[in-house]
């Protein structure tokens, strides 16, 4: 089981939305620090938080943060991007460019930290993907988050041997910057957070942080024309 009272914690995307309520529920279960990154580390408010600079599209600037960082046993990666290009009309720089975040991004942050993780005695892995993980109604957002599903599953099997726990936050909407412009029912991020903490607690393979979320998982046993109803017309 992972202990988060006593540990070290990194949070990309640390300064709003889910990262911020991350990093304040870190310390509410008494983690010794918690590093929050940003893009610009001015804009992380937490008063007892780490603030550090991370691009995460960038190898030199992951690096560094994971030389900075090193007594890191818990890794959550939330950063991400919406651009939501479309594969017919958008350019393929769109789509490149959301890939870039919500999969390499994370990769990139993984590969950095997996061997500070290690030489702490081992940890966790969190990251953050979506329940358009499972739905593809959003273009390359949808698919840039089913890759990081896949990619969070392959990971957990690779790094179970060198005593790394791997869990998969999924959640719908969230009331946060991202969803400014929408009218559907939201989650609080602080809730969503104390959900993804108490799947790291518990070891989770994943955590299905809303009612949306736990029916579209459901779903993907059902037929596609059953998924996505257009279809079946």
């Amino acid at each position: 089981m992972t202990t988060i009272n006593g540990a070290t914690a990194l949070v990309t995307g640390g300064s709003r939305g889910i990262g911020k309520a991350l990093v304040e529920a870190l310390y509410a279960r008494g983690a010794r620090k918690v590093y929050a990154t940003a893009r610009d580390p001015r804009t992380v408010t937490h008063p007892d938080a780490v603030a550090l600079a991370l691009e995460v599209t960038d190898p030199a600037s992951v690096a560094a943060a994971a030389a900075r960082a090193d007594d890191v046993t818990i890794v959550i990666n939330n950063a991400g991007a919406l651009v939501r290009a479309s594969f017919l009309d958008s350019p393929v720089e769109d789509v490149r460019r959301e890939f870039e975040t919500n999969f390499y991004g994370p990769l990139n942050v993984t590969r950095a930290f997996v061997p500070v993780i290690e030489r702490n005695g081992g940890g966790h892995l969190l990251n953050v993907a979506s329940v358009l993980s499972w739905a593809a109604l959003s273009g390359s957002y949808s698919a840039s988050k089913a890759a990081l599903w896949s990619q969070t599953n392959s990971l957990r099997l690779d790094l179970r041997p060198r005593g790394i726990q791997v869990t998969g936050l999924h959640v719908g909407y969230v009331d946060t910057d991202m969803t400014a412009g929408i009218t559907q029912p939201k989650s609080d991020p602080r809730h969503v957070a104390e959900l993804a903490l108490d799947g790291i607690e518990s070891d989770a393979f994943e955590v299905l942080a809303d009612d949306v979320s736990r029916h579209v998982k459901a779903a993907l046993a059902q037929d596609i024309a059953v998924q996505y109803p257009v279809l079946a017309g």
